[in-house]
């Protein structure tokens, strides 16, 4: 009998389980009973969802030194957790909170701030014993309350400190609720990546304390705070996305499955109900790839800022909601240029099983983390999707660990300090003075800026000396030393870099006008002078104007490299760039008054003045220059508005090498190659898609991306192509075009576009056709030639490029056309007859 209740209690709930694999649920994550606390109040206990809030004038297992609690009942309306809000601890002097720590690992440590009305100017920071949370932090500004930061703090010892204290001895520090609680410590071994590709694997996360930045939940309307979830507050995704015309929200799954297997295999890893919200993994972002002509690689791309020369803890959450079975489906994640297989099946067999991918992000010179998902062609349901992300920022910055003592103790510590340290000091205060008094002599050399408001790049010293102890950056190779110019030429030539002729400002740096010494106008871009920014696009540019010349290519005069500065000089251009002549001009009464609407023949010359610049650079005997950045901006007019292509930091010469030319996701939304998104190479066809884009800004006078509520309408190749297919392009064209338009000259514009915005790269034109098939679109335009439909895909012979006199540059085989044989100018350096200069860059474009 005791054998057949066995059979019945043990066996045969297995074999029903063997029978009807129904998952398992992992046991979710329970809050613990510390730490909780509310923070100013004398209540034993108060409820905040799953979560007690003690109060801390009676505390147990922690203590509070110094701090003056206040109370106001009345201030906020009610609401689940208004009880955290209505006390406040605050203080004009410094004060802690001392926690005893039981279970040593990794905790959340989550800080509340809603302030009163006197509470309202404080500016403070926050520390643990060694590291700082929050440095001159004020809510003023803050555009939602309350203010919650979220932390990640390794806790390796049985006290644990956390410290306000007032930024200034007027100020005051406060906080509301305080939660420091124990959750499992992040997997060690970790991808690690960079703006440039894979480094390897990342040790030592687990001792590492982070700062949240961001969490966001995708296929969301709006925020949400779900207070029985770890990772509580979430935003929606919609501000962050850069390239979306493709993406639509998922319809919402409320049942999911989180396994009791570990599934980690390098970064898969198992979700615990209750430590994400179950909203974030019930609805997700998808786009779905079609067989229209729109696009075969249809993607989704977000940015989200982040400080620069930082590490990010980086958490991606995957929830196949969307498949009616399994094994259906699998997709491409991209981490800037770094991509992952993402197949939701790997090791599991059930559909809507929540799992989530971490990796160490590296910021380096980018201001941003870009983050995409794109559809597998091979994949038998063809479409990608993304759930959520969260975002931390490792902490490297110092703790103070301030002394909150008595007035006796105080008295003592500064004459023991004072007794031993006096002379010390005082001569450690000469000496600096000494030094700063000497260093300001120097610097009067050069003319203060003092008159001008503020320094060009923010900087404190009221004085842009370079001197021989300044950082400098590695030497810069193989630079022609013949445009080597002096700094002091360059300061004088911009009258001390004055605010007043700044012209321009980007992720480089600032453009200003100038006159040289021998008169010629100019246009001086000078970088920021910290960190080394853009010291790799620095070196290309100079590189690469410093051995091509060509009448449709931005001609380089000089540089810059004494010390930390990065300058590069350009002849000045006149008429700006392509971009401010197609439709910045459009309702805007503060445009500038060289700006004037260019007529479709001036547009027409433009493009075939760029084709030509492009077509030169794919056309050396070295592999060739691929631009990588080809857009509107970066082509600028001269007086006669003649185009010159400009901007080469970003470009890389030489062959393409199919198994490594990936070379990090660079150029400008909205101009890139969609191919790009799933082979990851740049090719010479890259700057031809590019320039398909162009094309379509001078027929249609708009970005190519804009915010709009139709998505259809967000990407300008995706809305082209979609009139275009329709046969229907002349109703988005320019309006003030309308008129001016020969049939026949749209009917072949408009295929020179299609064949440039093809999805494969194979099928597009070279930019030597483009150059004959603009050409034949402008005789069109002039003469009422009639040819028959058949003939319009032709290229005129009488306009084959192939057939014009070329000669080639000795130095470095590329060809050059007769007329635009550089000169030499009085001074011996030498340009071309039109001068222009390097709009500057800003990658992702439109930030």
């Amino acid at each position: 009998m005791g054998i057949l209740l066995l059979l019945n209690l043990v066996v045969l709930p297995l074999f029903l389980l063997h029978l009807y694999p129904v998952s398992i649920l992992s046991a979710p994550y329970v809050f613990p009973e510390k730490y909780f606390i509310n923070c100013g109040s004398g209540s034993p206990e108060t409820q905040g969802g799953v979560r007690k809030f003690v109060g801390d004038k009676n505390p147990d297992s922690f203590s509070v030194v110094s701090g003056k609690p206040i109370t106001d009942k009345t201030q906020h309306q009610p609401s689940s957790d208004s009880v955290l809000y209505q006390t406040a601890r605050f203080s004009s002097d410094p004060f802690y909170y001392q926690l005893d720590i039981t279970d040593q690992g990794l905790h959340v440590v989550r800080l509340h701030f809603l302030p009163f009305a006197e509470l309202g100017d404080a500016l403070f920071n926050v520390t643990t014993s060694s590291k700082s949370l929050l440095s001159n932090f004020s809510v003023r500004n803050s555009s939602s309350f309350p203010v919650i930061k979220d932390f990640l703090v390794p806790i390796n010892s049985s006290k644990f400190k956390i410290n306000f204290i007032p930024a200034h001895q007027s100020s005051l520090a406060f906080v509301n609720a305080i939660e420091v609680f124990l959750v499992p410590n992040l997997k060690d071994n970790r991808t690690h990546l960079s703006p440039a590709g894979s480094k390897g694997k990342y040790q030592g996360l687990h001792s590492q304390l982070l700062r949240t930045v961001h969490r966001v939940a995708f296929g969301q309307s709006q925020s949400f705070n779900d207070s029985n979830a770890v990772a509580s507050e979430w935003v929606a995704d919609g501000n962050y996305i850069v390239v979306g015309n493709w993406a639509n929200n998922c319809p919402y799954q409320p049942n999911l499955h989180y396994d009791d297997d570990d599934l980690d295999n390098e970064n898969y890893n198992a979700a615990s109900q209750n430590f994400i919200p179950g909203l974030v993994y019930s609805t997700c972002k998808q786009v779905r790839l079609n067989d229209s002509r729109l696009s075969n690689y249809p993607n989704i791309t977000w940015h989200f800022n982040v400080s620069k020369n930082a590490q990010h803890f980086v958490r991606v959450h995957f929830c196949d909601i969307l498949s009616e079975s399994p094994n259906i489906v699998q997709f491409g994640l991209f981490i800037y240029n770094f991509s992952q297989q993402i197949n939701p099946y790997l090791y599991t067999v059930k559909t809507a099983v929540t799992f989530y991918l971490d990796f160490v992000v590296d910021s380096g010179e980018s201001d941003f983390i870009s983050v995409g998902v794109v559809p597998w062609a091979n994949s038998t349901e063809n479409f990608a999707y993304l759930n959520g992300l969260e975002i931390m920022e490792f902490i490297t910055e110092p703790g103070l660990e301030p002394e909150i003592s008595g007035p006796k103790r105080r008295n003592l510590v500064y004459i023991i300090v004072g007794s031993v340290a006096g002379f010390v000091l005082i001569f450690c205060t000469l000496l600096v003075a000494f030094l700063l008094f000497k260093k300001r002599r120097k610097a009067k050399a050069l003319e203060p800026m003092v008159s001008y408001g503020t320094l060009p790049f923010g900087g404190a010293s009221p004085y842009i000396g370079i001197t021989s102890e300044s950082v400098n950056f590695p030497p810069v190779p193989n630079l022609n030393l013949k445009l080597k110019m002096p700094f002091a030429e360059i300061s004088e030539g911009t009258k001390n870099f004055s605010a007043k002729l700044l012209i321009g400002e980007g992720g480089f740096g600032k453009v200003y006008k100038g006159i040289l010494r021998n008169g010629l106008k100019v246009a001086v871009k000078r970088s920021e002078s910290k960190h080394g920014q853009g010291l790799p696009e620095f070196q290309t540019e100079v590189m690469v104007l410093s051995k091509i010349k060509h009448r449709h290519l931005v001609s380089l005069i000089g540089y810059c490299d004494e010390g930390s500065e990065m300058i590069l000089v350009y002849e000045f251009m006149e008429k700006g760039t392509l971009r401010e002549h197609l439709y910045r001009w459009q309702g805007n009464p503060e445009r500038p008054s060289t700006l004037s609407l260019l007529t479709w023949r001036q547009r027409l010359e433009i493009c075939i003045g760029a084709a030509k610049g492009l077509h030169y650079l794919h056309t050396g005997s070295d592999g060739g220059i691929i631009h990588r950045d080809v857009k509107s901006t970066n082509i600028l007019l001269d007086e006669e508005y003649v185009a010159k292509v400009a901007d080469f930091g970003l470009s890389k010469s030489g062959l393409v090498d199919p198994d490594g030319f990936s070379t990090g996701v660079k150029g400008s939304f909205g101009y890139l190659d969609p191919e790009y998104f799933r082979c990851l190479q740049f090719t010479e066809k890259s700057d031809v898609y590019s320039f398909g884009v162009v094309l379509l800004e001078v027929l249609c006078a708009r970005p190519a991306i804009i915010n709009s509520h139709r998505k259809e309408e967000i990407n300008l190749a995706e809305w082209g192509m979609i009139w275009l297919n329709k046969g229907e392009l002349e109703k988005i064209i320019d309006p003030s075009m309308a008129s001016q338009i020969n049939p026949n000259s749209l009917r072949k514009f408009s295929e020179i576009i299609e064949k440039c915005l093809r999805p494969t790269g194979a099928n597009r034109p070279t930019m030597l056709d483009i150059c004959g098939d603009l050409e034949y679109t402008l005789q069109l335009q002039q003469t009422a030639v009639h040819r028959e439909p058949h003939e319009d895909s032709a290229v005129d012979s009488s306009f084959d490029m192939s057939s014009r006199p070329f000669q080639r540059l000795p130095s470095n085989n590329y060809p050059i056309e007769k007329d635009d044989v550089p000169m030499e100018k009085a001074d011996g350096s030498d340009t071309t007859e039109s001068g222009v200069f390097s709009q500057l860059r800003i990658v992702g474009g439109g930030r």
